[in-house]
């Protein structure tokens, strides 16, 4: 038997650290959460990827009550990103939240597992890293790459 150790650097660090391009791809992301469709969860999520053009776009959950027809804000973004833009990589997404009240989470949320495989896959994709920015009030965690979200993954090698 042999253990294996992962590691994972974040960076945690306050909005106003945040550079310019992060810090206006977050603005897309809040601003997205205005745009989401969540009669049932009441979980309003934005997302925006920033593409190395210098667009970016958005995307928002989007629910159904049939639940598993619904979609998060990350995939609506990387999936509008691809379709609208396919020869440019994802250089960022940033993904915000607020609650069932109308503010922002105090913590900064994660993608779930379906997003950080599309995610992973689209860094294979584009052949380099995708920065994740994860947004609270509170602070935001920046991971260096998808992958680090998902180290153990599947991916075509095993097809």
């Amino acid at each position: 038997m042999e253990n294996i150790e992962l590691k994972i650097q974040i960076v945690r660090l306050r909005e106003d650290e945040l550079d310019s391009q992060q810090q206006e791809a977050l603005a897309h992301a809040k601003s997205a959460t205005n745009r989401s469709y969540s009669p049932y969860s009441h979980f309003r999520v934005g997302a925006s990827a920033l593409l190395d053009n210098g667009e970016i776009v958005t995307g928002s959950n989007q629910e159904n009550c049939a639940y598993p027809s619904g979609l998060c804000a990350e995939r609506t973004a990387v999936f509008y990103a691809n379709s609208r833009y396919p020869d440019n990589r994802i250089r960022l997404i940033c993904i915000a939240a607020r609650d069932d009240e109308g503010a922002f989470t105090r913590m900064p949320i994660s993608p779930c597992g379906a997003c950080r495989q599309v995610l992973v896959e689209s860094e294979q994709r584009g052949g380099s890293s995708i920065q994740v920015l994860l947004y609270g009030t509170d602070y935001c965690y920046l991971v260096s790459s998808a992958r680090a979200l998902l180290p153990v993954t599947f991916d075509e090698s095993f097809l």
